[in-house]
């Protein structure tokens, strides 16, 4: 499920992280180039001066007959057979005929915190550390999938854009995947809000349509202050009960809220 298709990476920049004091060394990552199944010129990004689309262009897909989900949130089901994705809430970035990905918004990277993984790219030096911890400290590092694992994204609030580079996925949701950004983090000169996700999931021409018809995954309203809460034990029941689901009460056998 989710195991998607790897993005191409003409034109990826890769920041490889040295050993410092400040937390365990990063594995390399990649910033740079279009998200998958995101382009950056349909009329959703930002222009070149920074404009927003006065509309979005209409959307269909055989799923609903009227919209894609991006925007949305998908939920795992409790017969999730995937382990990967038991209990994710993801966030669904893109989605055409083609295919979609998302960031799971609720897993942690493991042993990785905002502060240090900025130190480790150079994007901040190692003697801000201890400011970056107090200005960043709270943003997550998440695991958003098991596609390119060292790719980093950052979802974010639409108070920051760089130019064909920021994508608007939704009313008040960005997703931007260049490294300036995370130097705009780092600065204070970045978005209000916004998580770094490394990797993300990723589906085939039909696939989540399948899966989702198969109930392995809820599709349902996404929640923009679920995506940036720090509490990340707590969001996948949050959600469901922000959809009108008691978590107690959910079963294999439904599929759309």
């Amino acid at each position: 499920m989710g195991r998607g298709i790897p993005a191409g990476s003409g034109g990826d920049l890769a920041w490889h992280a040295g050993t410092v004091e400040a937390g365990p060394p990063i594995l390399p990552v990649t910033f740079g180039g279009a998200p998958p199944f995101c382009p950056l010129d349909n009329g959703r990004a930002r222009g070149q001066h920074g404009t927003m689309p006065t509309s979005r262009p209409a959307r269909q897909t055989a799923l609903s007959g009227t919209h894609f989900l991006d925007g949305q949130f998908l939920v795992a089901m409790p017969g999730m057979a995937d382990e990967r994705f038991a209990r994710s809430v993801i966030y669904i970035c893109a989605h055409s005929a083609d295919g979609a990905m998302g960031i799971i918004v609720n897993k942690a990277a493991t042993d990785i915190s905002m502060p240090d993984l900025l130190v480790q790219l150079d994007v901040a030096p190692e003697a801000d550390a201890i400011r970056l911890r107090e200005r960043v400290g709270h943003m997550p590092v998440l695991m958003g999938g098991p596609v390119e694992g060292r790719r980093g994204f950052v979802l974010h609030s639409d108070d920051f854009h760089i130019a064909q580079s920021t994508l608007i996925i939704d009313d008040g949701i960005c997703l931007t995947a260049t490294v300036e950004i995370l130097r705009a983090i780092a600065s204070g000169e970045g978005p209000a809000n916004a998580v770094l996700a490394l990797g993300y999931a990723g589906w085939q021409a039909g696939q989540l349509e399948s899966e989702i018809m198969a109930n392995g995954w809820l599709n349902c309203q996404a929640d923009p202050s679920l995506i940036f809460n720090a509490d990340l034990e707590s969001k996948y029941e949050r959600t469901l009960r922000g959809n009108g689901i008691d978590p107690a009460m959910l079963s294999a056998s439904v599929g759309r809220a």
